[in-house]
Parts: C-alpha cells; sequence; structure tokens
C-alpha cells in the first residue's frame, strides 16, 4: 500500500510515538487524523496541524466516527506503565484494541496496525528470542495485557479484507519519553536516581524515528503478521543511563537489587492505601535486570528495516531537547 494519498488514524495521536508518528506519515504525503483522550494531548496534536476526534478507544462510537474513510489504523493508545491496576489495564489495553479494530473491519478499513510491546516476552527471556518465542505475564499487568491485546485481535484478520499487523516495539526513547528520558533525568536531578546491581540489565532501545519508519514499512510493504522493532543490540543499563547521567551532570549510583525490589513493595502498596500513585514500583526494577535482547531479524529480512537513529546520535538530539526544556542544570555536560 502506498503511503502516500492513503488515509491513516492514529489512536494516542498526542502521545510520544503517536504524535511522531503522525508526522512521520504526513511527511511520507498520508492524510493523517486521530482519535486522542481530551486534554493537552488533544491540544499537542491540533498544535502540529492534525485533525483530532476527542474520544475513547473504549468507545464503540468514537471509535466509529475516527475510523470512518480511513484505509490504515495505527493503534498507539494504551496504559503503559511499571505495572497496576489488571482491569483498569484489561479495558484499556485489551478493551479498547478490540473496540478499535472492530470498528475499523466494519469500516473497510484495509489494515489494522497494533503497537503491542516486547514486553510480551516478560522480564525473563531467552537471548535474541525472536516473534515466535514464548510470552510471559509474570504478574505484570502491562505484560499480561499486551499478551492479551494480541490474541484477542487474532481472529480478526481476514487476509484480503482486513490485514492485521502487530508491532512490539523495544524501549522507545527520544526527547520527550517518559519513562526512558524524562522520570530517569527527574530523578537524577533529585538524587533519587540509582541502578540495580551496578546496571548490568540490558535496554532494548529504539529512537522513536526508528519506530515510525518501521510502522511506516509495515504499512508500505502490506506486511501482515507480529514484527519486533528495536535496536537489536544489548546494550547495558549502565551505559543508556551513563548517557542521562553526564548530560545532567550527575554520577550514577548502584544499589542491589534485592534492597530495591523490597523497598519498593513497601512503598507502592503504602501510596496506594490513600489513593495515590506510588513513585515507583517493584516491577520498575525488573525492567532494569533484563538480561538479553530481542532479535530484529524477521523485520530486517522482511521489511528491510534497519535502526535509523544510532544511541549516540539519538542522546545528542535528547540532549539539546532536554536543554531547551529546562531538564539539565546550567552544570550538565554539553555536545
Amino acid at each position: 500500500m502506498n503511503v502516500r494519498g492513503s488515509s491513516v488514524v492514529v489512536t494516542g495521536l498526542g502521545g510520544f510515538i503517536g504524535l511522531r508518528l503522525a508526522e512521520v506519515l504526513r511527511d511520507a504525503g498520508a492524510s493523517v487524523r486521530g482519535l486522542e483522550l481530551a486534554g493537552p494531548a488533544v491540544e499537542r496534536a491540533r498544535a502540529k496541524g492534525f485533525e483530532v476526534i476527542a474520544g475513547n478507544v473504549t468507545s464503540a462510537a468514537s471509535a466509529t466516527e475516527a475510523v470512518r474513510g480511513a484505509d490504515v489504523v495505527v493503534h498507539t493508545a494504551a496504559i503503559v506503565g511499571e505495572g497496576g491496576d489488571l482491569e483498569q489495564y484489561r479495558a484499556v489495553n485489551v478493551g479498547g484494541a478490540v473496540t478499535m479494530a472492530r470498528a475499523a473491519k466494519a469500516a473497510g478499513v484495509r489494515r489494522f496496525v497494533h503497537l503491542s510491546s516486547v514486553m510480551v516476552h516478560g522480564f525473563s527471556f531467552p537471548p535474541n528470542v525472536a516473534e515466535d518465542g514464548p510470552t510471559r505475564g509474570e504478574g505484570n499487568a502491562y505484560c499480561q495485557t499486551k499478551i492479551e491485546s494480541e490474541t484477542a485481535l487474532g481472529p480478526l484478520h481476514e487476509p484480503g479484507r482486513f490485514e492485521l499487523t502487530i508491532v512490539r516495539p523495544g524501549d522507545v526513547y527520544g526527547p520527550g519519553s517518559i519513562p526512558w528520558v524524562v522520570r530517569p533525568l527527574q530523578l537524577m536531578k533529585q538524587g533519587l536516581f540509582a541502578l540495580p546491581d551496578g546496571g548490568t540489565g540490558v535496554i532494548n532501545h529504539v529512537h522513536v524515528d526508528s519506530l515510525a519508519d518501521g510502522i511506516r514499512r509495515t504499512i508500505e510493504q502490506d506486511a501482515s503478521g507480529t514484527f519486533c522493532l528495536a535496536d537489536g543490540v544489548a546494550t547495558s543499563c549502565r551505559e543508556y543511563f551513563g548517557h542521562l547521567a553526564r548530560m545532567s551532570g550527575t554520577t550514577l549510583r548502584s544499589v542491589p537489587s534485592w534492597l530495591l525490589l523490597g523497598a519498593f513493595s513497601v512503598i507502592a502498596p503504602a501510596f496506594s492505601a490513600f489513593g495515590k500513585e506510588p513513585p515507583a514500583r517493584a516491577d520498575a526494577v525488573r525492567y532494569l535486570l533484563r538480561p538479553n535482547a530481542y532479535s530484529i531479524e524477521k523485520a530486517k529480512a522482511v521489511l528491510g528495516y534497519r535502526p535509523l537513529v544510532s544511541l549516540e546520535d539519538g542522546m545528542r538530539g535528547v540532549e539539546s531537547w532536554a536543554r531547551a526544556e529546562g531538564l539539565l542544570s546550567q552544570g550538565g555536560a554539553r555536545g
């Protein structure tokens, strides 16, 4: 399918991934509009010149209105976090995905691209695990509902009529990334950031521009099936967060994982008891203890995918953005 001239709907259009993807698709010649919850995200998207419907992906009425006349729907909207209430995650991450896909199919949309996550493989997985590797919910609401969303969407795939593509992004960073840029920089600034076990765990980074390019390729090549999109390298947490520490002028500290896991296991329930979101959960530590990289060989072979942005170049862009946003102290490194 030629992206140029196509009508593409992006759910979560005002989010970090959705907005950058929309810009990439528009630059490629697509007509792009989106669905987004009312609030600042809608205004961000409209400020970039996009038509946005304010609504909820769990609403059949909102979904039907959003997909009308579209050739492709890219579903990025989801609850993304370290963990939380399973039923809340399930309602959005599974129910929202199915609601959007059913509306798209009924409207004659040709392709539905669903953003899942490499976290369907859980926190412990074999080296270079591929798309057909084992999936593990591991008691984590995000991991579990991403698995369930893929399973629920599968029966809707109808070759030649309604094609389903599942994209599993790695750890998506870049200007505006909350989990992999903004929060770590804020914690470093407060002296609260620490790596478990010396930072030996693996970050499976992918720049948002690389991810957007990979998604564009799935559309252009009419590629159905499941694809992992990451940089395909096993970068240690110490190396990844070392970039952020240098630009913020801070020193990385290490704390034994057992101590961090124990502390967050106590802190999170205490905050929840008062109806507040905890500053971090035990599963945040588990994210930083993942042992291996994911394979991107299928995406390379089928899509011709190659990461557009190296970690070094990506971090230079992150630093420029973070400095402009006031996230870095004046003493932080430059260049």
